[in-house]
């Protein structure tokens, strides 16, 4: 039985592409969440921003589910459009 993919030289189909894409923008907004909490003089310690719930809960728990939506986008298999079509 012969596939009807076309072998177009990729490994994964434009969808999990796209889906990647998405995957690290969400990684990326994990990673500009815990950004900041420091300040200019070292002899100050603002441990109310630094330890909120924002860099401490939120930003790792969206860091992790952009991870596991990269996992999907590499694990679901690309599906063919042309026969879609028809």
């Amino acid at each position: 039985m012969k596939d009807n993919f076309e072998n177009t030289g990729f490994a994964l189909g434009k969808k999990n592409y796209i889906m990647l894409a998405i995957g690290f923008a969400v990684i990326i907004l994990g990673f500009a969440l815990m950004v900041g909490g420091g300040t200019d003089n070292p002899n100050i310690f603002n441990g109310k921003e630094l330890f909120s719930f924002r860099r401490i809960t939120l930003a790792p728990v969206i860091i992790l589910a952009g991870f596991i939506f990269e996992i999907y986008a590499i694990m679901k298999k690309p599906t063919d459009e042309k026969t879609k079509e028809k």
